[in-house]
């Protein structure tokens, strides 16, 4: 043994053979890890809200909040000196306004709040306004995407208000066929609060066919909604707000009559990139022959005709990009005089949705198009009327990587509709159009459903030092 330690070999060993032994130990008596379980949004109601109708002048403004558990709460169209209050949730609220009306607001606190709708459609049967014209009342924000024709193929006016108690600085920006177009005038405007502008893009950048438009607020929060007049009997209607860019973009609300169905997709980012397109049709899901992808250079915006892929068929679009991409559809309608739609990338509507104007009759039809294009959906849909007491639910079923159209048999004073994803239903897309049959032609509009305004997902809170230290 002394022969070993005198060693320096033999100490050596010694000394890993003890290291072995406790580490060994240490690992066989160690406790089980810990299982950390993800963290989770938290689902909040929604206790305020806050919308402006853009350039109502003569169009029908409708306001609504569905039915449900009630306790205190008020909701208040504010149309000038005579604010009008919104009594009886699940009661639909339409009032015409005035030529020269300015943007009104419709607001809501406590119980009013949960689900608060506000849309409003105009209708024109003559002139380059001719059409079905319709924008879901925008909440106040940062960011705001839009995504359709250019200034050199249509009357485009972006309509801002700022409604906070903070001025705003603003500015936008253009991504056009041919690349990122830069003005000084898409920079520096200041909104005062309350103020309203309008802005003609033509008269800030002429060129682009087609666009992409990123609205900023930098400082405070606006509204932004942009209306499109297309002229020559073409139709007009209103740019829907599209989603934030992302990597899977679906364009839902597709109607399924006949006309030209053009995509537009953008892509903000410094990389080109390769769209790959997949239909989800009433049949199945799958890319269209030889439209299976579209190449998009960075920073503009390109376009591809759809309309012998999808022409005739109720649809949405699934958009997939190795970088995000913000994405939008024109859907035109038929007869001598056309009339024009859009629809946009758009979120699934997970925690239900509302649609404040559905409109039905001899020559006017309300339709809701739903996609579940990965999994099987359930959705219950009700009606609440303009007057008397709503509908009983309907259940819908969609499956698997199909579409479905549903024609909306509401009261021809005018209905309000309420999409509620029923326990175990996959993600659902989908969006409502209004057509009407005239003489001259058919008028159409959409509207890409969003996400109730009755829950939010925020972050859990935890009680730690983070919070407060740099």
């Amino acid at each position: 043994m002394r022969r070993l330690i005198e060693n320096r070999f033999g100490l050596l060993a010694l000394v890993l053979i003890a290291l072995a032994a406790v580490y060994g130990g240490a690992f066989v008596s160690r406790p089980a890890p810990v299982r950390v379980a993800p963290v989770q949004p938290v689902k909040a109601a929604i206790e305020s809200v806050s919308t402006v109708c853009p350039d109502p002048g003569g169009a029908t403004i409708s306001a609504v909040t569905p039915p449900g558990p009630r306790g205190s709460g008020k909701a208040e169209v504010l149309d000038g000196d005579k604010p009008v209050t919104l009594s009886e949730a699940g009661r639909l609220w339409q009032k015409t306004a005035a030529k020269d009306a300015d943007p009104i607001r419709v607001v809501a606190t406590g119980a009013m709040a949960s689900g608060l709708e506000a849309a409003r459609i105009s209708r024109t049967l003559s002139g380059d306004a001719r059409g079905l014209s319709g924008v879901r009342c925008v909440e106040p924000g940062a960011s705001a995407w839009f995504v359709g024709p250019g200034p050199a193929a249509a009357d485009l006016t972006l309509h801002l208000s700022n409604v906070e108690a903070a001025p705003a600085d603003v500015s936008f920006v253009v991504y056009a066929g041919e690349g990122l177009v830069v003005t000084e005038q898409s920079t520096g405007m200041v909104l005062k609060p309350g103020e309203h502008r309008t802005v003609k893009l033509r008269d800030v950048t002429t060129s682009p066919l087609v666009m992409g438009l990123h609205v900023i607020a930098s400082r405070g929060r606006v509204t932004a909604a942009v209306e499109v007049l297309l002229g020559g009997g073409k139709g007009a209607d209103w740019l829907p707000l599209a989603g934030e860019p992302a990597t899977r973009v679906v364009v839902p609300g597709i109607p399924g009559s006949a006309g030209q169905r053009k995509l537009y997709i953008t892509a903000p980012g410094e990389q080109d990139t390769v769209v790959q397109v997949k239909a989800v049709l009433k049949d199945g899901s799958y890319a269209l022959k030889n439209r299976e992808d579209v190449s998009v250079p960075a920073g503009a915006t390109t376009t591809m005709d759809l309309s012998t892929g999808i022409g005739g068929q109720p649809a949405a679009l699934v958009l997939t990009s190795p970088i995000p991409i913000v994405a939008g559809l024109e859907i035109t309608g038929t007869g001598d005089q056309r009339d024009v739609a859009f629809t946009a990338g758009a979120p699934s509507i997970d925690l239900g949705s509302v649609v404040a104007d559905g409109r039905a009759g001899k020559t006017q039809t309300s339709r809701l198009i739903l996609s579940a294009p990965f999994e099987a959906a359930t959705v219950q849909v009700q009606l609440l009327p303009k007057e008397g007491a709503p509908s009983a639910p309907t259940e819908v079923a969609i499956p698997a990587g199909r579409t479905r159209e549903i024609k909306l048999s509401g009261d021809e004073k005018g209905f309000s509709v309420v999409i509620t994803p029923q326990p175990g239903s996959g993600p659902v897309y989908g969006g409502r159009v209004i057509e009407e049959k005239t003489s001259s032609g058919q008028l159409i509009t959409a509207q890409p459903l969003q996400m109730a305004r009755t829950w939010a997902l925020v972050p859990p809170t935890t009680d730690s030092p983070r919070t407060v230290l740099p």
